[in-house]
């Protein structure tokens, strides 16, 4: 999968999410988080917009340090050619970010200098 560094050093990579109600996906571009340890957390905004089912809830430890109960929802993404069934975290924010969760089993290369971000399977390279 190939990705992009904006011109503000984020590194981003478009992915396909949708309802597991919906036939259409939706392609957002989310942000590389290393420093979160799940998948998926979506704006709130989004979430309603895709109509995604309310799932459950999760415990979590903010970057702040403070806890806080997360709604969870059910999704499929499009990962690497295949459809995965998710439970992406909701949250107030502006941007989605996608966390080691998903990467786990990767190779993740960002170069800031050619502004270019790449995932790779361990096995086949690029995909």
């Amino acid at each position: 999968m190939q990705g992009i560094v904006d011109s503000s050093g984020r590194s981003l990579l478009a992915v396909k999410i949708q309802s597991p109600a919906e036939p259409e996906p939706a392609e957002i571009d989310v942000w590389i988080d290393t420093g979160f340890t799940g998948d998926l957390v979506i704006p709130r905004s989004l979430v309603e917009k895709l109509s995604l089912q309310q799932s459950g809830s999760v415990d979590a430890v903010l970057a702040d340090g403070s806890h806080a109960e997360l709604q969870t929802f059910s999704c499929v993404i499009e990962w690497f050619g295949t459809q995965r069934k998710l439970e992406v975290i909701a949250n107030d924010g502006e941007f989605p970010l996608l966390g080691v969760g998903l990467l786990l089993g990767l190779e993740l290369r960002i170069d800031y200098r050619d502004f270019q971000l790449t995932l790779n399977t361990a096995a086949s390279g690029n995909v």
